[in-house]
């Protein structure tokens, strides 16, 4: 059986209609795959969409503001790939003239872009035979081939993307990878693969062997951290509160919140008030409430976030001050926007 004509073949016939296959714009293309990372085609293609619309050249994303770029991210997570893609946009539409590289060496060269992301555009623009090895690609091949390497090792990075370029088709080595990654996300899906239809079970060695539940192999990960939370929400009579903007490399960085308190393990009202930082922050004559909606575990990739929301109520605001009618101008995370869905100032401010 040849593999890569019967993915291509199998492509043609089912793959499903989205926007991005329609185009051989780099920009657009790499706009795409870097919304794609970490995100379901589901969530990301309302953000295609958006961003598309509103910046449907470089020149138009690099002269927004990353205030506006980071809003418009909203709900999307991992900020930091809307940072990258608005700092490479600038560097495209400033330094390179608004030209995207036309090859896979250049392409790695440029920020937020990886080994997927480069081979992708490369492949999908220019016909260049470089292979895309993402999740999808991992499981299928894993299967097929009946690997047991750990994928998330440097042998096991290096052996399936030396076995993906070995397989790509030279003629067609977008449609390949389009091919191989829809083949993944449809057909051979983590959970409850269709293998009784699939075109490749006749030659598939985990489906032979009955493997398929336990490949491909990921070694143990890493330990997650816990983090414990306290916002201060401040609620005046003026109908005002305080934001403040995330610095630092950190989770969120340039988004903002209410002010935090971070601690080393969770603090109930009776001793939170003692705190050195609560006291800075909160005027002595406040009211301090917790929130119904107060408490929340955030799960990140590699920490969770045990997070309570404290409704402060005060006639002193100590900080810069923020209408409550405005915060939705701001970019907040997903963890506050939740929040403040559910939050009504109003029943807080007569007191």
């Amino acid at each position: 059986m040849d593999f890569s004509k019967t993915l291509i073949y199998w492509y043609l016939q089912k793959k499903r209609d989205l926007p991005w296959r329609k185009t051989k714009n780099p920009y657009l293309v790499w706009m795409s795959e870097i919304m794609l990372q970490q995100t379901r085609v589901a969530q990301g293609l309302n953000y295609y969409l958006k961003f598309s619309e509103a910046f449907p050249r470089v020149e138009d994303l690099a002269k927004a503001e990353e205030s506006t770029v980071l809003k418009m991210w909203q709900g999307l997570g991992y900020y930091s790939r809307a940072r990258n893609l608005h700092y490479t946009a600038k560097y495209i539409a400033n330094e390179l003239g608004g030209k995207f590289p036309n090859n896979y060496k250049e392409l790695l060269k440029l920020k937020g872009v990886g080994d997927y992301t480069a081979s992708a555009i490369a492949s999908f623009c220019f016909n260049e035979p470089a292979a895309v090895v993402d999740g999808n690609v991992y499981r299928v091949l894993a299967r097929y081939f009946g690997i047991k390497t750990p994928i998330n090792t440097s042998k096991g990075i290096k052996e399936f993307k030396e076995l993906a370029q070995s397989l790509i088709d030279a003629d067609e080595p977008g449609i390949f990878n389009q091919s191989i990654m829809e083949f993944g996300s449809l057909q051979c899906k983590p959970q409850n693969p269709d293998c009784h239809s699939c075109p490749l079970q006749s030659s598939c060695v985990a489906y032979e062997k009955k493997l398929v539940k336990d490949l491909p192999i990921k070694e143990k990960k890493l330990k997650v951290k816990k983090r414990f939370f306290n916002y201060l929400v401040f609620v005046s009579k003026d109908g005002e509160t305080i934001l403040e903007q995330r610095t630092g490399k950190g989770i969120w960085q340039g988004m903002y919140q209410f002010p935090l308190i971070e601690t080393k393990e969770e603090i109930p009202s009776n001793r939170i008030i003692y705190l050195e930082e609560f006291v800075e922050k909160v005027p002595q004559d406040s009211t301090i409430t917790y929130s119904e909606f107060g408490y929340v575990v955030h799960k990140l990739s590699h920490q969770h976030l045990y997070t309570h929301f404290w409704i402060i109520q005060t006639n002193e605001l100590k900080g810069t001050s923020v209408p409550w009618e405005e915060i939705e101008k701001f970019a907040v995370p997903v963890l506050i926007s939740n929040f403040l869905e559910q939050f009504d100032y109003k029943s807080h401010q007569n007191f």
